[in-house]
């Protein structure tokens, strides 16, 4: 796929201006979306997205295009599973409503940026360093056994990256409207929103590690995986307000992410084998008759696996029993992340 640096360049200043019409559009001026304006913006930048993989397979290739739409499922799978670690740390630090956009729109923008790094860095050794296929695999086979089997009892409010952040900076018990900085007697104190935003961009790193890897699974297209990042994140914040008390019924969710996870990782690795240049796997030798995963299956089997955990997740918390998982996971808010 051939993108001049003229696409890279528009590409890149759409995004941020983006995000500059976002803020004085909608953040700016503190206010709790309705239903109906989040699911309108959803549906927009849903469909943006969806249009744009029809530009790519139209003018690239639907090969190119399968590969943007399934990176772009997979990316929005895990956004969504983002979404509810966002909820966990905005109900930890009671952030009110009216604030909760701009807190989310500075962890999107922090997401944003974390995630083009690690393309930047992702596409350099993919370049020069066939075996990364190796390590990229193994690094999502222990994700994925992490993300279905690993304890998620651990408060990202209180890590100790906080601990640390609570010792440094003073920091106030109150909140003084959308300020990150407040004055108390003289003194200048950060406030809860101030620490509220660090520990989403704490978590966006982690959120990072996961994504990457995940997509350059299912593409080695840099644009692709750019895009793809981009599209997923952009519309999130309208996401969280649209499907925030939806997030507690996900409950197979992150079983759902660690299938897909998993899948991926085997993907690779079956790539890295099939292009080996270890010396020390088959004499350095590629092992051709190992399959190469083709794209439609990778799309198909993505979209099957998102749609069986959500209809599954909300099968087992309707009716009577939705009202009892519900009070269940608000006691214990890691029910909804193992199902």
């Amino acid at each position: 796929m051939d993108v001049s640096p003229l696409v890279w360049t528009v590409t890149l200043a759409v995004t941020v201006a983006f995000f500059v019409y976002e803020f004085f559009a909608h953040v700016r001026t503190p206010h709790e979306p309705s239903i109906g304006e989040a699911a309108r913006w959803s549906a927009l930048y849903i469909g943006l997205a969806l249009l744009f993989g029809v530009g790519i397979g139209v003018f690239s290739g639907w090969g190119y295009g399968g590969e943007y739409f399934a990176g772009y499922l997979t990316e929005k799978a895990l956004s969504i599973d983002n979404l509810f670690v966002f909820l966990l740390i905005m109900t930890s630090f009671a952030v009110p409503r009216v604030h909760q956009q701009k807190v989310l729109m500075i962890g999107i923008v922090i997401a944003l940026v974390l995630r083009g790094a690690f393309i930047a860095v992702g596409a350099t050794l993919i370049e020069n360093l066939s075996w990364v296929f190796y390590v990229f695999g193994a690094l999502l086979l222990v994700l994925a056994w992490r993300q279905a089997f690993g304890s998620e009892d651990s408060d990202p409010t209180d890590g100790r990256i906080m601990r640390l952040v609570r010792r440094v900076l003073p920091v106030s018990d109150e909140y003084d409207g959308g300020r990150f900085v407040t004055r108390i007697d003289g003194r200048r104190f950060v406030t809860p929103l101030m620490l509220t935003v660090l520990t989403i961009g704490v978590v966006d790193v982690v959120f990072a590690v996961d994504s990457i890897p995940a997509i350059f699974g299912l593409t080695e297209q840099t644009y692709i995986v750019f895009t793809a990042n981009a599209f997923a994140l952009m519309g999130l914040r309208q996401l969280y307000f649209l499907i925030g008390g939806l997030l507690q019924r996900l409950v197979y969710l992150a079983q759902g992410l660690a299938i897909i996870l998993a899948f991926i990782g085997v993907k690779l690795v079956m790539h890295a084998l099939h292009v080996n240049e270890l010396p020390f796997v088959n004499g350095g030798q590629p092992l051709l008759w190992v399959p190469e995963v083709p794209i439609w299956f990778s799309l198909s089997f993505i979209g099957l696996v998102v749609a069986i955990a959500t209809v599954a997740s909300l099968l087992r918390t309707r009716g009577a029993g939705a009202d009892e998982a519900l009070d269940e996971e608000a006691e214990d808010p890691s029910l909804s992340r193992r199902g």
